[in-house]
């Protein structure tokens, strides 16, 4: 047989490995969505019916550590605190690290909130680069905020674990706004069942485009370019139709770092998050997997569909492949370092289903849909493509995204309503269209990258240009 030949029966076999790949890929998706489904619409009627000022006034409402890891965020950073000072909760504190910022962020926040260095004994549970000063305020007794030397976002996670007094702890991120009753939505799988639950996470939502006043979302709007909306489109189908069918699994891999709360004990016990990640939430999230499985005890991960969390994310191509870059490094990193887990029964469904969801789609779904796009190429250029092929491929790689993008928004529709309008509703649509001619095949090829930096040893965190928020319209004075 001529190399033609060989070449020809070889890339007719890889475009049937593909379509096989999609399938199983999209019936994954397409069971998550159904799971979903019935447990976002069983979570709105038994929520409908909540008492969260009854949650807020218990005595046994644990009290909650609010930590903000900052590194140059100026832009953000008060409205931040601002708006988590706002929120209706019992007993809280805020802790504020900042990271080594070479910007204003220290000193608008001295200036915002009138702080004064302060003396402060605490216990280094877990090891952290030299903290330079704390400062505290007598006009907002329950805001701290350190000062330290530079050593990323999870030394600075580390070191308000160390400075925190309560025994859950919340991370925030520090461009992040939640609302005002997010933190009694999130706590209540702990008062449910305070004995399992050791990590919580609500879902994040996209504030490029909402106006913000005095640290509170007062208008929900869509960011006006489009790489912001298409992001709109994936976090809702990652969060409505991911993690809340993997939480009801009882595999849930990762808690958002923008919006999570943990029971302080067991993560010092693991040590605390990892310096050696770009990821520490999904590390630390299969980190308390595989010690919770392994001691045997009883417990539980859970999403919560509800509580807001409010995140900006990147305007730019630039920016963005920085992020998703990191996100893919991470994720390789941590399902390498955590193998031992792959189809391991010790560590049920996490292990049998979750662990191997994760490795074979999520992290080399990216160089199959890649190779999938060039061989279709390469086999019209054969000569042997033909058109049930090509339209079969077609309905499996892009038309089933469309149908789960489309679902997801609508499943937010009947479910939140957050975007009421029409036309966002419409624009939100076109969106969940049009992201699967070019966002998507984009987004691949960042990850593809980042596995190359990862076999190359390659770590930067990449710089994350922030934009700030969109104050409202009539705001006095603007941020201070």
């Amino acid at each position: 047989m001529s190399w033609v030949g060989w070449l020809t029966e070889a890339v007719v076999a890889f475009n049937v490995f593909v379509l096989v790949y999609f399938l199983v890929l999209n019936s994954i998706y397409l069971w998550l969505f159904l799971v979903s489904l019935v447990e976002v619409l069983r979570f709105v009627r038994r929520t409908f019916f909540s008492d969260y000022r009854q949650i807020m006034q218990s005595e046994m409402t644990w009290p909650i550590s609010v930590l903000v890891a900052a590194h140059d965020e100026e832009k953000t950073i008060v409205d931040t605190v601002r708006s988590l000072m706002m929120v209706n909760y019992g007993e809280f504190e805020i802790i504020v690290v900042n990271d080594g910022s070479t910007d204003r962020t220290l000193r608008r926040l001295v200036e915002a909130f009138d702080l004064r260095r302060m003396d402060r004994v605490y216990k280094r549970s877990i090891p952290t680069e030299a903290v330079r000063a704390v400062y505290g305020s007598l006009a907002h007794a329950n805001l701290l905020v350190v000062d330290k030397e530079k050593g990323g976002k999870s030394d600075a996670l580390n070191a308000g674990i160390n400075l925190s007094r309560y025994p859950l702890f919340c991370s925030i991120d520090a461009d992040s706004i939640i609302e005002d009753n997010a933190l009694l939505r999130v706590v209540k799988p702990f008062m449910e069942r305070p004995n399992e639950t050791v990590a919580a996470g609500g879902i994040v939502r996209i504030v490029n485009g909402c106006e913000v006043r005095d640290g509170r979302v007062v208008k929900i709007e869509l960011p006006d370019r489009p790489i912001p909306i298409f992001q709109v489109v994936e976090y809702l189908r990652a969060f409505l139709t991911g993690r809340v069918g993997w939480s009801a699994l009882q595999s849930l891999m990762i808690i958002s770092g923008a919006f999570g709360i943990y029971r302080k004990q067991e993560v010092v016990e693991v040590g605390g998050y990892s310096r050696y990640t770009e990821t520490e939430d999904l590390e630390l999230v299969v980190r308390l997997h595989e010690y919770m499985r392994t001691r045997k005890r009883k417990y539980r991960i859970v999403f919560v569909p509800d509580p807001v969390c409010w995140t900006e994310v990147p305007e730019s191509l630039k920016v963005l492949n920085r992020q998703r870059n990191r996100w893919h490094r991470g994720l390789v990193r941590t399902l390498w370092d955590n193998k031992r887990m792959m189809l391991n029964p010790r560590y049920g469904t996490v292990g049998m289903f979750a662990f191997p969801y994760f490795f074979f789609f999520e992290m080399l779904g990216p160089f199959v849909e890649v190779a999938g796009y060039v061989v279709v190429i390469l086999s019209l250029l054969l000569g042997i493509l033909n058109l049930e092929f090509f339209l079969l491929f077609l309905g499996i790689a892009i038309l089933y995204g469309i149908f789960l993008s489309i679902a997801a928004i609508l499943l937010e529709e009947i479910s939140f309503r957050r975007y009421p309008g029409w036309l966002d509703l419409t624009k939100l649509v076109v969106f969940g269209i049009l992201e699967n001619f070019g966002y998507r095949q984009l987004n691949a090829l960042f990850k593809v990258k980042a596995f190359w930096d990862v076999l190359l040893r390659r770590r930067s965190w990449g710089k994350m240009e922030r934009s700030g928020f969109r104050e409202a319209r009539g705001a006095a004075g603007g941020q201070t």
